[in-house]
Parts: C-alpha cells; structure tokens; sequence
C-alpha cells in the first residue's frame, strides 16, 4: 500500500473515529473551567496586540484604535468580524485581511513586517477579492484552494483566519464553514490521527500522520478533511450532555487552540 493509500485509510478512520470519551471528558473539563467565558460562543475570544507595532499598514481599519496608541488593548472575534462585514461591504478586501492578521499575530513581533511584504504584492488585491467572491458562492474548500500558494508570503494559518472571519461576515449558506487551521490545531490533530492509526494497527501510522498534519502547507484536500472532522466532532459534542453550545465547530477549534485535550494522554 502506497503512502497516499495509508493516507486515505488513515482519514477514513479519523472520520470514523471522531473523539474519544476521553476527549469529551477533558473538553468538557475546559469549558466548565478556562473556557467558561466562551460558553456561548468565541465571538469575545481576545488578543493583545500594539496599534504602534502596526504604524504604516495599510488600509488600517476605522474600528481599531489608531496606528499611534503604543498600549497593549486587545480585539476580539466579534470585531473582526464587524470589520470584515464593513469591508466586504465596500470592496475593501485588504481591510479584511489586515483585521485577521492583527488578530492573528497579536503581539508578535514579525508580523508587521511579512504583513507589509504579502500586501504589497502584486496579485494580493485581485486574489483576495476572488477568494471572498468564491468563499460565498462555492464554499470553504474551494476558497481556499483559490487562496492556496497564490500570494507569496500568505499561507493557511493566516488565509484561514481571513476565510473564517469573511464566512462570519457574509453569512454564508455552503457548508462546512470556514476554520481557523493553524500549526497547534494540525499538532493536536496529528497526535490523535497516529493514535487512531495505532489502534487500528495502521502500518506506519506516526509516519502518515505527520506526513498529512504537517506543521504548515495543508493542501486543499488536508483542509477538506479537517473540516468534515471538527464539524462532526462539534456535532458529537452538541449531542452529548456537557451543555456544549450548539454545533459551534470553531469552539472546538478554540480548544483545542488552547490545549483542551491532549490525544497522547
């Protein structure tokens, strides 16, 4: 069996497999203690960021404070959102990806600097502009794979960020909807899909896992796969009794963001 075929059978386990009670148990142990304040959603997850870290980006959304506040404050989903909803609004693409790159670089240093880079590249306004038209009529997946490798610079842990807020914003129908896919997310995800290929007896399962959640550079398929995957989990969870708030996938996200659960435990 080839390395794509131990791939396939190893994401036609995952699928299967969905999580664990161990899982149930330590997620609900999360948001009944640190993830309390996201019991009805993440749209008041916050980051810390510097407005002065971020002096000459552009376009700088109305909604933050301006460029020369040099005290840490902070931004949550909800604002992102409302920012990406009033630059869908008026064509402003970049607007868009600027608020979800803040939010998803916070206070690290470097993210100014490769912020200004993807930015100024020549194709980043007509690319962004046809990942949001797609985003609304052909869905995540295929958002992404427009999005995939086209902007120097520009790779799924931030794209997907922009993806997630634009779905929020435009309110889109197609599902699975939009997720963040971030190297802590695909770390947790790889640990449980060796776990899985282990139980199974899977030959070389660490191998294919760390093969297919990589710490960057999921391609489109990988990014298929880990939609179907959260969301059926997040359905799991909604149907169990830890008061999980509805199907809310991207809560799940959060916690395994956040380190809810650890798979090798």
């Amino acid at each position: 069996m080839g390395r794509q075929d131990l791939a396939d059978a190893l994401d036609a386990e995952l699928r299967k497999r969905l999580l664990p009670t161990s899982a149930v148990h330590a997620i609900r142990g999360w948001l009944a203690g640190v993830g309390a304040r996201y019991a009805t959603g993440t749209s008041n997850h916050c980051v810390r960021y510097v407005p002065a870290h971020w002096a000459g980006i552009t376009p700088w959304p109305d909604q933050f404070l301006e460029q020369s506040h040099t005290e840490n404050t902070v931004i949550s989903r909800a604002q992102v959102v409302a920012v990406a909803r009033e630059a869908v609004k008026a064509g402003e693409w970049a607007q868009a990806l600027v608020a979800s790159y803040v939010w998803g670089q916070g206070r690290t240093g470097y993210g100014p600097h490769r912020l200004k880079e993807i930015l100024s590249q020549p194709n980043a306004s007509d690319a962004l502009a046809e990942a949001g038209a797609t985003l609304q009529q052909k869905g995540a997946v295929a958002a992404y794979r427009g999005l995939y490798g086209t902007v120097r610079g520009l790779g799924p842990a931030f794209f997907t960020k922009l993806l997630y807020f634009l779905d929020l914003a435009m309110d889109t129908s197609a599902a699975p909807h939009a997720l963040i896919l971030d190297q802590r997310v695909a770390r947790v995800v790889r640990s449980y899909a060796t776990r899985v290929g282990r139980e199974t007896g899977l030959a070389s399962a660490p191998d294919v896992a760390a093969w297919t959640w990589s710490d960057s550079g999921w391609t489109p398929h990988r990014y298929e796969v880990y939609l179907d995957w959260i969301t059926a989990a997040a359905d799991q969870l909604a149907s169990s009794a830890i008061g999980w708030p509805g199907a809310s996938p991207d809560l799940l996200e959060l916690a395994l963001f956040d380190g809810a659960w650890d798979p090798t435990a």
